[in-house]
Parts: C-alpha cells; structure tokens; sequence
C-alpha cells in the first residue's frame, strides 16, 4: 500500500489565515520543552484506528500509539459513542472521589473481567491524572505503611518526571532538570544489566543481608517488567519471581509498574500475570481509559490500603469521560481472549520483520515482549536516520534506550494484520535506505 493523500483535510474547514503546515503560532508560543513534535513536524488533524491524518490529508501509520496510551487505535467508534452518550447526558466530567454512575460501572467491569478472572483481589485507588500520580502515591503508600524512607528503583527504569517518581527513574537527561537532590531512592541491577553471567538478585540479596554496604531494607522494590523507555529490557519470570522472594523476606513491598507493559501491550492484560507474581502495588495508567483520556490508578493489595480519608487526593481523580471509555474497552476487548491470541501474531509479524533489519545489522538485537518490540541498532544517531526516514515514508516511529539506540514499534493492538505489516516493510526500506547511505556500510 502506497501513502495516500487527499485534497483537503478531513474535519476541518479551510483556514485561508495559513496553510495547512504552518507551525508558527507553536514555535511563537508553546514552550521548548516539547518533544515529539520535533520529530514530526507536521500538524496533524485526524486519528482512525491505527492511522495518522495531517492536514494536508496525508496518512501516517502509527507505531507509537501515544506512547502506549492508544493500545485500542484511534477514536474506537464504540468508545466514542460511549463518550458522546456520557456528554449528551449530561453525566459529570469531573467528579472529584464522589460515588458517579460512570465509575460505578467501570468499577464493575474491572472488577468482573480483569481481577476476578486472574484471582486478583485489590483495592482500586484512583489518582489523577497521569502515570508519574500513580508512582507518586504508590511510593507515599509504601513508605507510610512500612515506616522505611527508601526504596529501590532499577538502572534503566523510568517511573515518571515529578520529584518523587524522578528520583526512581534513571535517566540522567530527565533527573538533571530537577535542580535538587533527588532522594529516598536506592539503585540496584536489572536484569541483565551486568551481562548474561552475573545473578543481579545475587547481588542485591548480598547487599541487603551485609550489614555494612551502606543498602538497607527498602520501603518497597519498583519495577518494570519490560523497561519501556530504558531500552525495551526485559525482565525474565524467574528474576521477577526471585525479586517477589527477596521482597517479602526483608518485609519490603513489590510495586509494578505497568503504565507502560499494561493493558494487553505484552499479551495478557497486565505484564506480568503470566510470570506468577502478584504485586502488593500495581500502577496503571496510559490504556486504561482506553481513549487516551487522562486516568490513572493504584492497585493496592486490601491488607495494605492505609489511607486516611483524603491523605492522598488530586482534583482530577474522577474523570467522567475516562470512565464512562474505559469501561466499553474493558467490555469490548477484555471480555474474551481474542485481543491476545490477535496480538500472539502480531507480534510474530514484528519480531520477523525486525529479524529482517538485524540480518543487514551485525550486533542488532530484537528487545521486548509482546506487543512491546523494537530492534537495538546499537547507535542512537542510526535509530534516529531510520524513524527520521521512515516518517519520510508515512510512519510515525520512535526510538527509547538510555543512548536513543532502540527503534520501538509501539503500534496499536488493533491494529489489522495487513496495515502492521504495509508499516513494517516502510520501517524495512527506511532501514535500508539508511543503511545505502552510510560510509560505513555493512552487508
């Protein structure tokens, strides 16, 4: 298939005051700090399932999916229904904690098809309205019932940009923006951060067991299982379990965190349920609400739910319209196991087409799980050629990894078997394309 533009964008009226790429008034006005934009530097008008609109009509396929927060595509019709309903009702938008009709359902819903299923028993604890919330509070929770000030994040790992969440995360580009002391966070070694041959658990059990290595019991571990943003890592079921293990005898609490991993992105609908480990926390956020509408949630394990009333708050902890869209996802996709068997081959699909790039790329390395893919190149300015030039050909592409090295593919779950595989033979061409014009060229 063959990008395809069209005379006029979609849903919009001519505006003869610029044309349709004019990005003066983002330049004039929005702050330096924003990112994707500078990647893909064309006003985008449309999203419909897993496809991009600009406003010159021209389509894009979408591999990043709002970075995961569009695991079900753009504007689902069912969804969008929903939404228009909950607003044509007249029902809240915005609901602060008190007891709405929307979340009533969406309450139900989780709890019939995602936590009983799966022998799940938690507490759900809304906080709002973004990931870095769902950390925030899920570290506070962890601290206020252990009494310990200190928890243990992950070299890689990346939890969120506010102070506290900051200080979990490991990229050194993201913590230098603090300008303070980022504190109450104690490193330790993914898994396989060290190499093949070195027992990261080993490591860190020796150092909580030694009295003198200046590491004691932490409040909580945090965790992802596949390092999102770190590279695509992959934690093994083993060295989660053994972390599980490690946790409970020094009498710390497991925190997941599946804002990214979660909502069906590595196959089931969380990360790690297939890995027999049950977190005592679990944050969600991204894919919950199913439309890319704010929400974010703690799961807390009963014994554990500490709080007192309004010790941990947020205004915009109750969002109607997240609500009223999540429920119809959990409804639409979750009720059966057709999105996970759909997503089995998929991603057999991106892991071929990602083999195809490595076998021109000696040392290349495919990362992830799942849905959860992309190819370690090995080189932050190569990733970077082959996104650049793959957006040259109609797909929206990213790269993650502590030097930009991973090209991520982060298409939407609904994605059809033919339009993910029109994207990954453009990412294909784009690679070798890139390839054909470097010196130091290797076949």
């Amino acid at each position: 298939m063959t990008t395809t533009t069209s005379s006029a964008a979609p849903g919009r009226a001519d505006d003869d005051r610029h044309s349709d790429h004019d990005t003066e008034i983002f330049q004039k006005k929005e702050s330096e700090v924003r990112s994707y934009c500078r990647h893909f530097d064309v006003v985008f008008d449309a999203g419909r399932g897993s496809v991009l609109i600009d406003t010159a009509g021209r389509k894009y396929i979408d591999f990043l999916a709002g970075c995961s927060a569009l695991n079900y595509g753009h504007n689902d019709p069912d969804m969008r229904q929903a939404l228009v309903e909950h607003l044509e009702h007249g029902s809240l938008t915005l609901g602060l904690d008190l007891y709405t009709v929307p979340k009533r359902t969406f309450l139900e819903r989780f709890e019939a098809l995602i936590l009983q299923p799966r022998g799940y028993d938690y507490r759900v604890q809304f906080t709002g309205p973004t990931g870095t919330n769902a950390v925030e509070a899920a570290l506070k929770l962890a601290r206020k019932v252990t009494g310990r000030p200190n928890v243990v994040a992950f070299t890689n790992g990346f939890h969120g940009v506010s102070l506290g969440s900051l200080a979990a995360t490991g990229n050194r580009y993201n913590r230098a923006a603090a300008h303070v002391p980022l504190g109450g966070v104690d490193r330790a070694f993914f898994d396989g951060y060290l190499g093949p041959d070195v027992d990261t658990i080993e490591v860190l059990d020796r150092l909580l067991d030694d009295p003198s290595s200046g590491v004691t019991a932490p409040a909580a571990f945090i965790v992802e299982t596949v390092q999102g943003e770190g590279g695509l890592n992959v934690a093994s079921p083993q060295w989660l379990r053994r972390l599980a293990d490690l946790a409970d005898r020094h009498g710390s609490l497991l925190i997941v965190d599946d804002i990214q991993a979660g909502c069906g992105r590595t196959g089931p609908f969380f990360s790690f349920e297939a890995m027999g480990v049950q977190p005592d926390l679990v944050t969600l956020s991204k894919s919950i609400s199913g439309f890319g509408l704010p929400m974010a949630l703690v799961l807390v394990r009963p014994d554990l739910d500490a709080w007192s009333p309004a010790e941990h708050n947020g205004t915009f902890r109750g969002n109607g319209m997240a609500f009223a869209t999540a429920a119809v996802a959990l409804e639409k996709f979750w009720s059966d196991d057709a999105l996970m068997v759909a997503g089995r081959r998929r991603s057999y699909l991106v892991q071929t087409a990602l083999d195809g790039i490595a076998r021109h790329l000696p040392g290349a390395e495919l990362k992830g799980r799942g849905m959860f893919l992309g190819l370690d190149v090995g080189c932050g300015q190569l990733a970077g050629e082959i996104c650049r030039e793959a957006f040259a050909r109609g797909v929206v592409v990213e790269t993650s990894g502590a030097r930009g090295q991973v090209v991520k593919i982060l298409a939407p779950l609904t994605t059809p078997d033919a339009l993910l595989a029109d994207g990954l033979a453009r990412v294909h061409d784009a690679a070798m394309a890139v390839l054909a014009r470097r010196p130091d060229r290797q076949e």
